[in-house]
């Protein structure tokens, strides 16, 4: 038994250590100069001939790449902006109906509930590019095409979030939903005051999650967006030169920080998702 924990704790260790080591290489960096990033990894790019070697640490800090990019890029803001309102505008209008849809299913019984629910997992479970072809068709009959909405629509109308409410919704005890109706509440006050209050990690769980793939979509956006105008972050960062290694780095990191930031918020509200799902009668 102790064998296998020191095995587990060491198999951990290394795993975090390989997750974590290239983003603290990417952050260290990001205050490298440009001749500091070549010098330590130009080889691999045919940049330089001296032997590649990386330093967590920067010899001499610079944030040099981040006025560049902060000031001299407005292009930057641009995309950062159409995430922003394509990642955030999605998920929130998406739990406005993913929401009363999952307590539906968790907590009604209609005609055709099954096949519908078999119907919400094919849909999540199939990937974009099965979809692409009839979602583009449906966009332009609705002439959203190389619009912000073209990218949001798909967000909203995603059946992965309904699945894990579902999960959630399904896990209250009856004797609570049961208590409330004593008490005289309708449906739609047990909806408000006891299935979204208990339900909440799983609704905030379902957002982190939905915002993260909102955030990085590249598929969607490079399908339905046109207009370079229009394109998140996301797209952004491949079309940077190798010849600016410097604000690779940086950009690379800016976009990094809100998915780690809503993630690092929701963490707690996944520990209390975990807890919930595990109620039983």
């Amino acid at each position: 038994m102790k064998i296998f924990k020191v095995i587990s704790t060491i198999t951990l260790i290394v795993t975090a250590l390989i997750i974590i080591l290239p983003l603290c290489m990417m952050l260290g960096g990001s205050f490298m100069g440009e001749d500091e990033i070549i010098q330590s990894i130009g080889k691999i790019y045919g940049l330089s001939k001296a032997e590649v070697h990386w330093r967590i640490i920067p010899q001499y800090p610079t944030f040099q790449a981040f006025i560049e990019l902060l000031l001299d890029t407005p292009q930057f803001f641009v995309m950062f902006w159409n995430s922003c309102k394509q990642a955030l505008l999605g998920v929130l209008i998406q739990l406005l109906v993913s929401v009363p849809a999952a307590w539906s299913f968790a907590r009604f019984r209609f005609r055709g509930k099954k096949i519908i629910f078999m119907i919400y997992i094919i849909l999540m479970i199939l990937p974009f590019q099965v979809t692409m072809v009839s979602s583009y068709l449906v966009l332009d009959k609705f002439k959203i095409m190389n619009s912000h909405l073209a990218i949001i629509v798909p967000i909203v109308f995603s059946t992965f979030p309904v699945f894990i409410m579902e999960r959630f919704f399904k896990a209250i005890p009856k004797s609570i939903i049961e208590a409330a109706r004593i008490d005289g509440a309708n449906e739609l006050q047990i909806f408000f005051y006891v299935g979204i209050p208990i339900g909440l990690p799983g609704i905030i769980s379902a957002g982190v999650l939905s915002f993260l793939e909102a955030w990085n979509a590249i598929e969607a956006p490079l399908t339905f967006l046109k207009d370079k105008s229009l394109w998140p972050l996301s797209l952004y960062l491949p079309s940077i030169s190798i010849d600016n290694l410097g604000l690779a780095m940086v950009s690379s990191v800016i976009v990094m920080l809100p998915a780690i930031l809503i993630f690092l918020f929701g963490q707690r509200y996944l520990e209390k998702g975990i807890v919930a799902s595990g109620i039983k009668e």
